[in-house]
C-alpha cells in the first residue's frame, strides 16, 4: 500500500473519531427536538394523585392530610373524589375557611339577606331568631373578627344514593367580643382582647351536580 493509501485511511480514522465525538456530545435529532428558532414552552405536568395506606384503607395524600386516623372520613372524601374528580380537599378547605369569616361576621352583624343562599333552612332560620332576639333587647352585641387559629375536618359522609356529601370542619379562631347596654357601658366581653372560640360547622352539597356551591346545614361547638 501506497503512501497515499495510508493517508487515506489515516484521515477516514480522524474523520470516524470526530463523528462519533460530535453525536456523543450533541446527541441525534429524532423529530421531537426543538428546532433552532423554537421556543419551548414548559407545561405543568398533570396532577398525579399520590397514595399512602391509612389504617388498611387507600387514599390519597390530599385526603390524608385533612382526614389524619379518621378512616371513615377517609373513605367518604374518597367516594366523593370518584363522583367529582376535580374535587379536592385542600381547595374545600380554603374555601370553608373563607366562607367561615364571611359568614360569622354577617351574622354578627345582623346581615342575614347576604348569606342566606348559602345556609340550609334550618341554620337560617336559627340564625334569624337569634338576630332578632339581640335587636329586640337594650343590648348592643359587638363582634371583630381577627383571624383562624386552625381548622381541620372532624368528620364526613357520603351519600351513594344521592351523592349528597358532608363534610364536618373545626375552626378555632379569635375574637373581640363584646355587649355593651344602651348607654354603651360593658356589659359582657373585653373591648380590646381576643378571645378564642371554637366552632364546629357541617357543611353540604350533592357531588356532581350543577350547584358547586356548599352550604352550611349544622353549626356547634
Amino acid at each position: 500500500m501506497g503512501s497515499s493509501g495510508i493517508q487515506l485511511i489515516i484521515l477516514a480514522a480522524v474523520a470516524l473519531f470526530l463523528i462519533l465525538k460530535l453525536r456523543k456530545t450533541l446527541g441525534t435529532r429524532d423529530g421531537f427536538e426543538s428546532g433552532p428558532n423554537q421556543r419551548t414552552i414548559d407545561v405543568p405536568d398533570e396532577p398525579r394523585r399520590e397514595f399512602e395506606v391509612i389504617e388498611g384503607g387507600v387514599v390519597d395524600r390530599d385526603i390524608a392530610k385533612y382526614a389524619k386516623d379518621n378512616e371513615a372520613a377517609a373513605k367518604a372524601l374518597l367516594s366523593m373524589k370518584s363522583v367529582e374528580p376535580n374535587f379536592n380537599v385542600g381547595g374545600f378547605m380554603e374555601g370553608a375557611r373563607k366562607a367561615y369569616e364571611w359568614i360569622l361576621i354577617a351574622f354578627a352583624e345582623g346581615r342575614l339577606d347576604e348569606i342566606k343562599p348559602y345556609l340550609s333552612s334550618e341554620v337560617s332560620e336559627s340564625f334569624a331568631q337569634t338576630i332578632s332576639d339581640r335587636a329586640s333587647g337594650d343590648r348592643n352585641f359587638t363582634t371583630t373578627f381577627v383571624g383562624i387559629r386552625e381548622s381541620g375536618v372532624l368528620d364526613a359522609e357520603f351519600e351513594a344514593e344521592t351523592s349528597n356529601a358532608e363534610i364536618t370542619v373545626e375552626f378555632v379562631c379569635d375574637l373581640i367580643s363584646y355587649v355593651t347596654d344602651s348607654d354603651e357601658n360593658l356589659v359582657e366581653g373585653d373591648t380590646e382582647e381576643a378571645r378564642a372560640q371554637t366552632d364546629v360547622w357541617t357543611f353540604s352539597r350533592t357531588m356532581g351536580g350543577g350547584d358547586p356551591n356548599w352550604k352550611l346545614v349544622a353549626t356547634g361547638v
